[in-house]
Protein backbone atom coordinates (compact mmCIF):
# COMPACT_ATOMS: atom_id res chain seq x y z
CA UNK A 1 0.00 0.00 0.00
CA UNK A 2 1.59 3.28 -0.69
CA UNK A 3 3.07 5.58 1.78
CA UNK A 4 3.32 2.56 4.09
CA UNK A 5 6.66 0.29 3.28
CA UNK A 6 9.01 1.56 4.74
CA UNK A 7 6.98 2.76 7.97
CA UNK A 8 7.52 -0.40 10.18
CA UNK A 9 8.13 -0.89 13.77
CA UNK A 10 11.76 -1.52 14.94
CA UNK A 11 14.32 -1.02 17.75
CA UNK A 12 16.93 0.53 15.89
CA UNK A 13 18.96 3.53 16.96
CA UNK A 14 20.14 6.40 14.58
CA UNK A 15 21.80 8.98 17.25
CA UNK A 16 21.70 11.84 14.64
CA UNK A 17 20.29 14.53 16.91
CA UNK A 18 20.46 14.05 20.94
CA UNK A 19 18.23 15.32 22.75
CA UNK A 20 13.99 14.98 23.68
CA UNK A 21 11.10 16.92 22.46
CA UNK A 22 9.46 17.61 25.59
CA UNK A 23 5.17 17.45 25.66
CA UNK A 24 5.06 21.38 25.96
CA UNK A 25 7.02 24.34 24.97
CA UNK A 26 7.07 27.81 25.01
CA UNK A 27 4.34 29.52 23.81
CA UNK A 28 5.17 30.72 20.01
CA UNK A 29 4.88 34.22 18.83
CA UNK A 30 1.36 34.25 17.47
CA UNK A 31 2.42 36.32 14.25
CA UNK A 32 5.70 33.83 13.54
CA UNK A 33 4.85 32.53 10.10
CA UNK A 34 6.03 28.99 10.73
CA UNK A 35 3.56 28.27 13.62
CA UNK A 36 0.22 26.87 12.39
CA UNK A 37 -2.32 26.19 14.71
CA UNK A 38 -4.89 22.52 13.91
CA UNK A 39 -8.23 21.89 15.66
CA UNK A 40 -9.05 18.45 15.84
CA UNK A 41 -12.29 17.09 16.34
CA UNK A 42 -13.56 13.83 16.92
CA UNK A 43 -11.00 12.54 19.77
CA UNK A 44 -11.57 10.06 21.96
CA UNK A 45 -14.63 10.01 23.48
CA UNK A 46 -16.23 12.98 21.12
CA UNK A 47 -13.81 15.56 22.41
CA UNK A 48 -11.94 18.40 20.52
CA UNK A 49 -9.10 20.80 20.85
CA UNK A 50 -6.20 22.13 19.20
CA UNK A 51 -2.60 21.61 18.99
CA UNK A 52 0.61 24.01 18.14
CA UNK A 53 2.94 23.29 15.20
CA UNK A 54 6.08 24.67 14.54
CA UNK A 55 7.54 24.03 11.29
CA UNK A 56 11.47 24.21 11.06
CA UNK A 57 12.95 25.34 7.89
CA UNK A 58 16.74 24.92 8.90
CA UNK A 59 15.90 21.18 9.23
CA UNK A 60 14.09 20.64 5.77
CA UNK A 61 13.21 23.86 3.75
CA UNK A 62 11.90 22.05 0.92
CA UNK A 63 9.54 20.13 2.81
CA UNK A 64 8.17 23.43 4.73
CA UNK A 65 8.02 25.06 2.23
CA UNK A 66 5.93 22.84 0.39
CA UNK A 67 4.11 22.28 3.56
CA UNK A 68 2.99 25.82 4.34
CA UNK A 69 1.69 26.09 0.99
CA UNK A 70 -0.68 22.96 1.48
CA UNK A 71 -2.08 24.56 4.74
CA UNK A 72 -2.51 27.90 3.24
CA UNK A 73 -4.77 26.74 0.22
CA UNK A 74 -6.07 24.47 3.18
CA UNK A 75 -5.65 21.46 1.66
CA UNK A 76 -5.79 19.46 5.32
CA UNK A 77 -9.63 20.50 6.06
CA UNK A 78 -11.49 17.73 7.51
CA UNK A 79 -8.91 15.49 6.67
CA UNK A 80 -8.85 12.23 8.63
CA UNK A 81 -6.13 10.05 10.47
CA UNK A 82 -6.55 7.19 9.01
CA UNK A 83 -3.67 5.69 9.83
CA UNK A 84 -3.21 5.55 14.03
CA UNK A 85 -0.51 2.98 15.16
CA UNK A 86 -0.72 3.25 19.04
CA UNK A 87 3.22 4.29 20.18
CA UNK A 88 4.57 4.29 16.69
CA UNK A 89 2.85 7.35 14.21
CA UNK A 90 -0.40 9.06 13.29
CA UNK A 91 -1.02 9.87 9.59
CA UNK A 92 -3.09 11.85 7.79
CA UNK A 93 -2.51 13.87 4.70
CA UNK A 94 -5.32 12.44 1.82
CA UNK A 95 -7.80 14.88 1.03
CA UNK A 96 -11.40 15.16 2.11
CA UNK A 97 -12.34 15.84 -1.27
CA UNK A 98 -10.43 14.10 -3.59
CA UNK A 99 -8.63 16.05 -5.89
CA UNK A 100 -5.06 15.58 -7.89
CA UNK A 101 -3.74 19.18 -7.10
CA UNK A 102 -0.07 18.60 -5.73
CA UNK A 103 0.60 15.10 -6.79
CA UNK A 104 3.53 16.40 -8.14
CA UNK A 105 6.01 14.91 -5.97
CA UNK A 106 9.21 16.96 -4.68
CA UNK A 107 12.81 16.30 -3.95
CA UNK A 108 13.70 14.82 -0.20
CA UNK A 109 15.48 17.06 2.33
CA UNK A 110 18.41 15.71 4.13
CA UNK A 111 17.74 14.39 7.45
CA UNK A 112 19.28 16.98 10.13
CA UNK A 113 16.95 15.57 12.92
CA UNK A 114 15.74 12.79 14.15
CA UNK A 115 12.48 11.31 14.19
CA UNK A 116 11.63 11.85 18.01
CA UNK A 117 8.34 12.29 19.51
CA UNK A 118 6.23 14.98 18.32
CA UNK A 119 8.15 15.37 15.35
CA UNK A 120 5.68 15.93 12.05
CA UNK A 121 7.17 14.13 8.92
CA UNK A 122 6.05 13.38 5.16
CA UNK A 123 5.25 9.65 4.79
CA UNK A 124 6.75 8.27 1.36
CA UNK A 125 6.59 5.51 -1.00
CA UNK A 126 10.52 5.77 -1.53
CA UNK A 127 13.22 8.80 -2.39
CA UNK A 128 11.33 11.81 -3.55
CA UNK A 129 7.92 10.62 -3.31
CA UNK A 130 6.88 13.89 -0.86
CA UNK A 131 3.31 15.16 -1.59
CA UNK A 132 0.90 15.89 1.25
CA UNK A 133 1.01 12.30 3.29
CA UNK A 134 1.82 13.55 6.94
CA UNK A 135 2.57 11.84 10.13
CA UNK A 136 3.23 12.77 13.72
CA UNK A 137 5.68 10.49 15.61
CA UNK A 138 4.24 9.55 18.76
CA UNK A 139 6.68 6.64 20.62
CA UNK A 140 7.62 7.85 23.59
CA UNK A 141 11.49 6.80 23.02
CA UNK A 142 10.99 8.44 19.36
CA UNK A 143 11.33 6.52 16.03
CA UNK A 144 15.13 7.00 15.24
CA UNK A 145 15.30 3.97 12.92
CA UNK A 146 13.51 6.08 10.60
CA UNK A 147 16.00 8.61 10.16
CA UNK A 148 18.14 6.41 8.14
CA UNK A 149 15.85 5.44 5.83
CA UNK A 150 15.02 9.06 4.94
CA UNK A 151 12.44 10.45 6.62
CA UNK A 152 13.33 13.82 7.78
CA UNK A 153 11.19 15.71 10.45
CA UNK A 154 10.09 19.41 9.42
CA UNK A 155 8.60 20.54 12.39
CA UNK A 156 7.65 19.64 16.04
CA UNK A 157 4.00 19.53 17.80
CA UNK A 158 4.75 22.01 20.90
CA UNK A 159 1.81 22.25 22.62
CA UNK A 160 -1.24 19.69 22.56
CA UNK A 161 0.95 16.35 22.63
CA UNK A 162 -1.59 14.96 24.82
CA UNK A 163 -4.25 15.38 22.02
CA UNK A 164 -2.58 14.07 19.93
CA UNK A 165 -2.56 10.95 21.89
CA UNK A 166 -6.29 10.78 21.92
CA UNK A 167 -6.67 10.69 18.09
CA UNK A 168 -8.96 7.10 17.90
CA UNK A 169 -6.76 4.45 17.27
CA UNK A 170 -9.59 1.96 16.89
CA UNK A 171 -9.40 1.29 13.41
CA UNK A 172 -5.38 1.18 13.47
CA UNK A 173 -4.02 0.55 9.80
CA UNK A 174 -7.86 -0.93 8.02
CA UNK A 175 -8.77 2.29 5.94
CA UNK A 176 -7.27 2.08 2.53
CA UNK A 177 -5.56 4.63 0.99
CA UNK A 178 -6.50 3.68 -2.32
CA UNK A 179 -10.22 3.67 -1.89
CA UNK A 180 -9.62 7.23 0.53
CA UNK A 181 -7.89 8.84 -3.24
CA UNK A 182 -10.53 7.66 -4.91
CA UNK A 183 -13.58 8.74 -2.87
CA UNK A 184 -12.37 10.80 -0.01
CA UNK A 185 -14.40 11.19 3.13
CA UNK A 186 -17.11 9.35 1.36
CA UNK A 187 -15.69 6.16 1.42
CA UNK A 188 -14.46 6.86 5.06
CA UNK A 189 -17.25 8.25 6.91
CA UNK A 190 -19.50 5.49 5.56
CA UNK A 191 -16.90 2.45 6.50
CA UNK A 192 -14.58 4.33 9.37
CA UNK A 193 -17.04 6.62 11.04
CA UNK A 194 -14.97 7.30 14.63
CA UNK A 195 -12.33 8.28 12.72
CA UNK A 196 -10.28 11.47 14.29
CA UNK A 197 -9.73 14.59 11.83
CA UNK A 198 -8.12 18.20 11.03
CA UNK A 199 -11.05 20.76 11.56
CA UNK A 200 -9.26 23.78 10.71
CA UNK A 201 -5.89 25.03 10.51
CA UNK A 202 -4.73 28.91 11.38
CA UNK A 203 -1.54 30.82 11.09
CA UNK A 204 -0.09 31.73 14.56
CA UNK A 205 -1.44 30.76 17.99
CA UNK A 206 -4.37 33.53 18.82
Amino acid sequence: MRHRRDLKKSGADVNIVTGEIKEEKKRPDANDSHTFTFELSALNDGKKGEIVIELRPEWAPLGVEHFIQLLDDDFYKDAKFFRVVDNFIVQFGIAAIPSKKYKTPIKDDPVAQTNARGTITYATSGPNTRTTQMFINTRKDGNKFLDKQGFAPIGEVIKGMDLVDQIYAGYAEKPNQGKIQARGNEYLDKEFPLLSYISKTRRGTS
